[in-house]
C-alpha cells in the first residue's frame, strides 16, 4: 500500500513510495550527511587544531600548517560537495526519485 500516490501536488510531481522503501532511501540519504558532517568537521575542525604541529614544516616559504588551514580545509569542502552531490543522485536513482 503506498503511502504517497503518484500525483500533481501544486505543480510538482510525486511518485509512489512504500514505507519499506522509504526507509530504505531515509537511511541512505542520512548516512550520507552524517559522512559527510563528520567530513566537514574534520577538515573544519580537526586540520585547524593540527595546524601548530604542521608548522615547522614549510612549502613555498608558508608554513603547512597555515597552507592546509587556509587552503586544505576549502579544497576538501569543494570535493566533499561535488561528490555529496554525484553520490545523492546515485541513491535517487537506485530508489527511482531522480529529478528528470
Amino acid at each position: 500500500m503506498p503511502l504517497v500516490d503518484s500525483q500533481e501536488v501544486q505543480g510538482a510531481r510525486t511518485a509512489a513510495v512504500d514505507r519499506a522503501t522509504g526507509e530504505a532511501y531515509w537511511k541512505k540519504t542520512s548516512g550520507l550527511m552524517w559522512t559527510v558532517l563528520a567530513i566537514w568537521f574534520v577538515a573544519g575542525f580537526g586540520i585547524h587544531l593540527l595546524a601548530p604541529m604542521l608548522n615547522p614544516i614549510h612549502i613555498l616559504g608558508f608554513p603547512l600548517g597555515f597552507y592546509m588551514a587556509a587552503q586544505g580545509s576549502l579544497i576538501i569542502f569543494v570535493v566533499a560537495l561535488f561528490w555529496f552531490g554525484k553520490r545523492q543522485n546515485q541513491i535517487d536513482e537506485e530508489f527511482g526519485v531522480q529529478e528528470d
